[in-house]
Order: C-alpha cells, then structure tokens, then sequence
C-alpha cells in the first residue's frame, strides 16, 4: 500500500511565494591582512627558538638529575666514601672536558669541586675527608656522611657549566 500522491500545492496557500532566506558563508578565522601573518611569524619564531633553548638546556643538565638519584641510592657503608667519589668523579668528567678532571686526586680534587661552585659546599673537614678519606681507612659518622650527602647534592645541582661546552 503506497500514500497517495500529493497535490501541486501543498501546505499553506499564503505562503507560495515565500522564498526561503539562505544564511551567509561562514566568517573565516584565517587572518585577512598581511600585518597578522607578520604578528604569526614572529609569534611562531619566538615560540620555537625558546622551545629549542629549554630542549638543549634540559639535554646538557640531564646528568645532573641522574647524579642526584644516584647520590640517594649510595648505601651506607664502609666504601661509602669511595662510592660518593667516584659519583663526583663521574659527575664532573660528564660535566667537564675528561683531562682536565679525570686526573685530579687528593687535595687538588676537592679545590676543583669548589672552585666550579659560587658557594663552596666542601669546608676543611669535608675537603679533607674527600681528598684522603678514599685511600685511608676512615670511618665516617652519620652526621659527616649527612654533611657529606649535603654538600654533594649542593654541588651536583649548583656547578656551573663548562664555558666551552655551551
């Protein structure tokens, strides 16, 4: 069964020369002058060098963050002296040229790692227990492995970079 058909003119007689109103094209939100490409331009240039500037900044100090975890995860032990040493050591090749650190030992050692620092985090005691703790039998307190702890979480996060590298 199928509807009838529907006659010529259908719905409301009043309104058969009613033309419909069509709505206009959307507005575009594409900038229209030559001035707002330029302000875009610009905006986009600034946007990427200070993008690339954090990336880079982020890829010469990502050491540090490593350094940092390795440094809480030192056990306290009887080479805990050596272990902390050896993470400095290894902090300061990666943060420096390999000659010039690689070969320090002793008193000169712990002169380096303050002179890198604009606050120097190793005083006398700690200096000396750096420089000749690690080739003596020495055992440390909790409070000089604490002061110790401290003053290389100071330097791992506070020495200025190398001036050749970047």
């Amino acid at each position: 069964m199928s509807a009838p058909p529907l006659p010529e003119t259908f719905g409301n007689y009043a309104l058969g020369d009613f033309v419909e109103v069509v709505s206009p094209t959307g507005i575009s939100w594409l900038p229209q002058t030559i001035g707002w490409w330029f302000i875009a331009g610009i905006l986009i240039v600034y946007l990427s060098r200070w993008a690339w500037r954090h990336l880079v900044h982020w890829y010469r100090n990502r050491y540090r963050k490593e350094a940092l975890a390795r440094l809480s995860r030192i056990p306290p032990s009887d080479s805990y002296l050596a272990e902390l040493s050896k993470l400095l050591k290894i902090t300061a090749v990666t943060a420096y040229n390999r000659p010039e650190t690689a070969q320090l030992a002793g008193a000169p050692w712990p002169a380096f790692l303050n002179q890198k620092c604009d606050t120097k985090p190793f005083d006398e005691e700690l200096s000396t227990l750096l420089a000749e703790g690690v080739y003596r039998e020495v055992m440390l307190s909790e409070v000089q492995r604490d002061r110790l702890l401290a003053a290389a979480r100071i330097w791992v996060k506070s020495h200025r970079e190398n001036e050749h590298l970047a």
